[in-house]
């Protein structure tokens, strides 16, 4: 039991410096990206997106299960099976709030960051957005981000909150072999190129690991940016 405190106040604290590091070609982690101040902006604006109009909830999956993650979308309405311009019918069919500029700028600071090649935002103009909450017993099983095959531009995700044990795999199969590491409040991974339908899950969040200063005492929030590549005039 005496291991979870250390772990945790490592998580928050910081006493020793994480390393940015290549998971595979296109993917790639940078610890402690966002600042502080932009963490307690992304906790708020979470808060806002978080009360609707269609407001976050937990969807299930084609095979009947219900996902143990909360949801809620920007720009297009997402749901396992697809997106779709609007909510489905059974919450309203209400318009989707757009992806906000600032948020989308954050996107395209972020691939630059990970590829460390200015020339690599010219083209990323996300246009949705996912942001995804975790309570304690929350995980999310290994999959591909494959609703974005029109486009193929790489996903961007922002880590807030209590850490979690990220698995990233290979695009052939949900088993081995894949690499778990952490990502804690305040990281970015992007995963693009020949990693871009890499299949990657959560398997695990750790209570008690986030950072009270950024306005969430417990829980983990992902935001992963997307260009879905689709005729936004259709839906």
């Amino acid at each position: 039991m005496a291991k979870e405190p250390i772990a945790a106040e490592l998580a928050v604290g910081g006493l020793f410096p994480r390393e940015r590091q290549v998971l595979a070609p296109g993917a790639v982690h940078v610890p402690d990206w966002l600042s502080l101040e932009q963490q307690r902006q992304l906790v708020e604006a979470c808060r806002e997106w978080a009360r609707g109009p269609v407001p976050m909830q937990s969807y299930k999956t084609p095979g009947g299960g219900q996902m143990s993650v909360q949801t809620v979308s920007l720009g297009w309405s997402w749901a396992p099976g697809g997106y779709r311009r609007t909510a489905p019918p059974e919450l309203g069919g209400v318009a989707i709030p757009p992806v906000p500029e600032w948020l989308q700028e954050l996107g395209r600071r972020a691939v630059v960051e990970a590829y460390e090649d200015p020339s690599a935002a010219d083209e990323y103009t996300p246009d949705a957005a996912l942001v995804n909450f975790y309570d304690e017993h929350a995980k999310l099983g290994m999959h591909q981000d494959r609703d974005e095959l029109k486009s193929g531009a790489p996903v961007v995700s922002l880590s807030l909150g209590n850490r979690c044990k990220f698995r990233f795999g290979n695009t052939d199969t949900r088993t081995k072999p894949y690499t778990d590491f952490e990502l804690c409040t305040g990281d970015l991974f992007v995963f693009g190129g020949p990693s871009r339908y890499a299949f990657h899950g959560v398997p695990k969040t750790y209570p008690g690991t986030s950072n009270p200063e950024i306005g969430l005492t417990n829980g983990r929030l992902n935001i992963t940016l997307r260009d879905t590549g689709m005729d936004r005039r259709h839906g």
